[in-house]
């Protein structure tokens, strides 16, 4: 039996109380501990008939031993008041309060059962003091030690209660990793990926193909997730100080542990989603993904990561979590760098003979005149130049692409790489 740390407070009127009579209250409750434990429980199980019964290795039940033991426990306090120290039997009510936890339940009714087992054992030992003439206020003493001891039973069950909710926590966060691991698998080219398992078995797979314990829905029943039908998945850049975990909701699969926090949002259109998940991520930097059917959540998560990568570029706003949907023109043209620069090497090579700065100018015009559609006027309008500027920049570029600037395809074409250039920075914006 392992004691508590601190004293046991000296209770004047206690230590009134002759020493030969506070051993022999002792003696004739230690006498009294086995049948008196047997009372308890029968009245705790009367009281709670659907608590559980729990046996020891021999057979014996817990919640007996644990009984007996807080009895002997509390009349050891009693003997050693002197300066002694209470003394708990705390592997087993630590064990009680584990259990409490790994079963989802909380600890109000075994703090109830704590109490009423006082409750009953206090009747015992008064019957005991007035057989052998305590004084009352030595018993009522007493009995404040009885509730004090009962607070310390109490802080051990908590502790088990605590550890097994950490244990439990841990083993659902390993879970949860797992599941989100087939989720966002990398086997994106795979069409069976994440397909109904088969008729009548009304399950995922992470490869199409019904295998026993690896199956997409068994692991989301285990961490209690409901599939959806559509998710989106979300990419988070750990903030430069040490931030706590958004508070998502429960719905919302996130890892941490990841060196870039990842999320899975369930039906993320679904109505107040958008704003929830804007309050749970102010302070944090990252991006959404666009929504698709559950089997192409992989898809998601490439293009949230694709809008990281440009945020830490500085090509995407940072200081909060985008929705690539919101980005679309940038990750459409950001994204594939070396086509792109490729492209602007043949389309713009007529510019590479005039100075960067007129070259630039001269990029700004083009663009601008190839997105109205229009004259001169409306050129300089978005421009903010004078409109004989834009006819002489016009007249330019005529001489330097010739009939090219009328072709569809060459104007798309220009349109697209110099759109690109724009959004990295290379071009001035235009209202």
């Amino acid at each position: 039996m392992t004691e508590s740390q601190g004293p046991l407070p000296v209770r004047s009127a206690w230590r009134d109380v002759p020493p030969l009579q506070v051993r022999r209250f002792a003696a004739l409750a230690l006498d009294e501990v086995p049948a008196l434990a047997q009372d308890i429980l029968r009245e705790i199980r009367a009281e709670y008939p659907g608590l559980p019964v729990v046996l020891d290795d021999s057979g014996e039940p817990m919640a007996l031993i644990g009984i007996r033991r807080a009895l002997e426990g509390f009349v050891q306090q009693i003997a050693a008041a002197e300066g002694g120290r209470p003394c708990y039997p705390l592997e087993v009510f630590q064990e009680f309060g584990r259990g409490e936890g790994l079963h989802g339940r909380s600890l109000d009714s075994l703090q109830a059962i704590y109490r009423l087992g006082v409750r009953l054992a206090w009747r015992r030992l008064a019957e005991i003091g007035q057989q052998i003439d305590i004084p009352p206020p030595a018993m009522y003493e007493l009995a404040e030690s009885g509730f004090e001891y009962l607070d310390g039973l109490v802080d051990q069950s908590v502790r088990g209660y605590a550890e097994a909710a950490a244990r439990q926590a841990g083993e659902r966060l390993r879970l949860q990793r797992k599941l989100m691991e087939l989720l966002l698998s990398e086997r994106r080219g795979d069409p069976g990926a994440l397909a109904p398992a088969g008729p009548g078995l009304g399950s995922y797979t992470a490869s199409g193909k019904a295998n026993a314990g690896s199956t997409l829905d068994e692991r989301a029943a285990r961490v209690g997730w409901q599939l959806p039908e559509r998710v989106a998945v979300g990419v988070l850049l750990r903030p430069a100080r040490e931030a706590v975990a958004p508070a998502v909701g429960q719905g919302v699969l996130l890892d941490m542990e990841t060196e870039q926090p990842r999320m899975v949002i369930p039906d993320p259109e679904a109505a107040g989603r958008p704003e929830l998940l804007r309050r749970a991520m102010a302070g944090w930097s990252g991006a959404i993904g666009p929504p698709v059917p559950l089997a192409d959540a992989a898809k998601s998560l490439r293009w949230a990561e694709a809008a990281v990568r440009l945020m830490e570029r500085g090509l995407l706003p940072s200081g909060e979590v985008l929705h690539c949907t919101e980005h679309t023109e940038a990750l459409v043209l950001l994204q594939p760098e070396e086509l792109i620069e490729d492209l602007a090497r043949r389309c713009l090579a007529p510019l590479a003979h005039c100075g960067p700065a007129h070259g630039r100018r001269l990029a700004e015009t083009l663009l601008a005149w190839l997105e109205t559609r229009g004259g001169a006027p409306e050129v300089a309008a978005r421009l903010g130049v004078h409109p004989q500027t834009v006819r002489y920049r016009l007249r330019q570029i005529r001489e330097l692409w010739g009939d090219e600037v009328d072709d569809p395809d060459r104007r798309f074409e220009l349109e697209l790489v110099l759109r690109a250039r724009r959004l990295r920075g290379e071009l001035g914006r235009v209202s």
